[in-house]
């Protein structure tokens, strides 16, 4: 009989034990640095990886100290091999405090020893000035009644002066010491500030169970998205002369406040959205329309408000998707509840229908300061031709322009461009990309070789009544000189003015045969000037309107002046 039991038990006892081992858990924290990153113009997409040990059974693999701005509906979880994912889940820790860099840490230990010593001055202080009012409050010497002979009476006034005085001249110095520590304190907060530096900052946890039925070594890749992090265009343009292409260098202000720094990771810029819809997508009306002027609104990043919404004159897109807004609200949760602040304003721009990603060769550190950081994306050697500009009407300056043709292959994102010019800072220009002609203009600042003057011409200007109406007649003249050795292109601007009334007229008397616009009543000349040639351009016109009305026949502009 106790044969028979042993062979039992030594039957079912295998079987018991890898059932066991095949329900129990076997929990493992994680902490991995981000490897990788898709930074799109709001949000990116950060990837992890790590070479983990299974054990038979189920594990239960927990990632600790990521970023408490991440989307959980984002999480994706690959394993290779034949382990099988059962369930992904997430969590954020307010117990787990990040780890925080060298210099924040050691600003934290100095402003937390600055914070004593001005508390044990302080304490100071609070003793001396105690012992200072009991001084004073102690002036009757030997009651009311009995007086006080004369030598005690000196003893007693010179020991109250002396007292008095001393401890009057170990407040000042307190005093002196406390203002010293206060403006060292103040400076080691404001760095603190200037580095983004959070306390008690939470983390984020991801939770996966996976089952194996044998030991494996496997790698396990995770992704998600998150939000507070972005790029935004800047370029450099770099032009020596005219008889040369031009240098585009395009570069990324990357920024980074997730809460975990982005250490040596390699980086993919893209303008894609990273809260595509899964939707079939259905085409909108395209109106398109004379554009009145590129209009940029400045909006910051506001709880319950969708950090970037895109329209324009001519093409309107729509609003963020439900998506998108979805992952905004999210992490204005995220950020009430752990009291962190969205530091970073968003502009609205444009972007091609047709996403562009960049792939940066060069690994790059990101601190998540939320400050913005520069990233190099490629260079480009444009051959360009060149003409000049000039409105003196507004600006009595002669502009050169570059103009490139092809630029649609290129995939720029307007932003602002520095503009450099035979090795010098020029200024800074915008790149426009909305543009439906096939050729860019880019500005390179003004060209103080080429000389432009516009002036009145008084003896051709009058005004005068005319029975019931007022008649006033304008000219001006222009004058374009080129210092150059060599010619140039350029074109000339002004405008006469529209009648917004039918009893006022705007008739032309003049215009050196100039290409008008009626619509906007526009005037354009185009010259090629030699080197030494000056042209001068004349123009006039009148306006017609009832006397008893008064209206404004010229602009002005408003500026700040002081006043006394």
């Amino acid at each position: 009989m106790k044969k028979i039991n042993l062979a039992l038990f030594s039957f079912i006892f295998p079987i018991a034990l890898r059932a066991y081992c095949q329900n129990t858990e076997m929990a493992q924290e994680i902490s991995i640095p981000v490897q990788s990153a898709i930074v799109y113009l709001y949000g990116a997409e950060v990837s992890h990886s790590k070479l983990v040990t299974l054990s038979p059974g189920r594990n239960k693999i927990i990632f600790i100290g990521l970023s408490p701005k991440l989307n959980a509906k984002s999480i994706q979880v690959s394993v290779a091999g034949d382990a099988a994912i059962l369930s992904i889940s997430d969590a954020m820790n307010y117990m787990a405090n990040q780890k925080e860099g060298v210099r924040i840490k050691q600003l934290k230990d100095s402003s937390l020893a600055l914070s004593d010593a001005v508390t044990e001055i302080t304490n100071e202080k609070d003793a001396y000035s105690t012992e200072k009012n009991m001084l004073l409050k102690n002036d009757a010497i030997g009651g009311n009644e009995k007086g006080v002979a004369i030598a005690e009476l000196k003893l007693a006034a010179d020991f109250y002066r002396s007292r008095i005085k001393e401890i009057n001249i170990e407040l000042s110095r307190l005093n002196k010491t406390a203002n010293l520590l206060n403006e060292s304190l103040l400076k080691v907060n404001q760095q603190l500030i200037a580095l983004n530096a959070k306390n008690n900052q939470p983390s984020d946890e991801i939770t996966v169970l996976i089952s194996v039925s044998v030991k494996t070594t496997t790698t396990i890749n995770l992704k998600y998205i998150v939000t507070d992090a972005g790029w935004a265009p800047s370029y450099d343009l770099l032009a020596e002369d005219v008889n040369q292409p031009i240098e585009l260098k395009y570069r990324a202000k990357v920024f980074n406040n997730t809460g975990v720094d982005w250490n040596d990771i390699k980086i993919k810029l893209s303008t894609s959205d990273p809260s595509q819809s899964a939707a079939k997508p259905i085409l909108s009306p395209w109106n398109l329309d004379y554009n009145s002027g590129v209009n940029f609104k400045k909006s910051g990043y506001g709880y319950n408000n969708s950090p970037i919404s895109q329209s324009n004159e001519g093409y309107m897109q729509n609003a963020p998707s439900s998506m998108q807004s979805a992952m905004a609200m999210d992490a204005d949760q995220k950020l009430s509840k752990t009291n962190i602040a969205q530091p970073v304003k968003f502009e609205e721009i444009q972007v091609s229908e047709l996403s562009a990603e960049f792939d940066i060769k060069t690994n790059y550190s990101i601190p998540a300061d939320s400050k913005p950081y520069i990233v190099d994306v490629t260079e480009y050697k444009l051959p360009a031709s060149f003409q000049h500009f000039s409105a003196p009407k507004l600006v009595r300056d002669a502009f050169l322009l570059a103009r490139i043709t092809g630029w649609e292959d290129l995939d720029l994102v307007e932003g602002p461009a520095n503009v450099y010019y035979a090795g010098t800072y020029v200024g800074q220009s915008y790149i426009y990309t909305r543009s439906v002609d096939d050729t860019l203009d880019l500005s390179l600042g003004r060209d103080n070789k080429v000389l432009v003057t516009r002036s009145k011409i008084k003896e051709y200007c009058s005004k005068k009544l005319f029975g019931n109406t007022t008649k006033e007649t304008f000219a001006y003249e222009m004058a374009i000189k080129n210092n150059r050795k060599t010619p140039v292109q350029i074109e000339i601007q002004d405008q006469l003015p529209i009648s917004a009334q039918s009893d006022i007229t705007v008739d032309a008397i003049e215009t050196s045969k100039a290409e008008y616009d009626s619509k906007t009543g526009k005037l354009t000349w185009e010259y090629t000037l030699q080197p030494g040639d000056v042209k001068k351009i004349a123009f006039s016109y009148s306006v017609k309107y009832p006397k008893n009305t008064s209206i404004k026949v010229q602009k002005f502009r408003t500026v700040s002046a002081p006043s006394f």
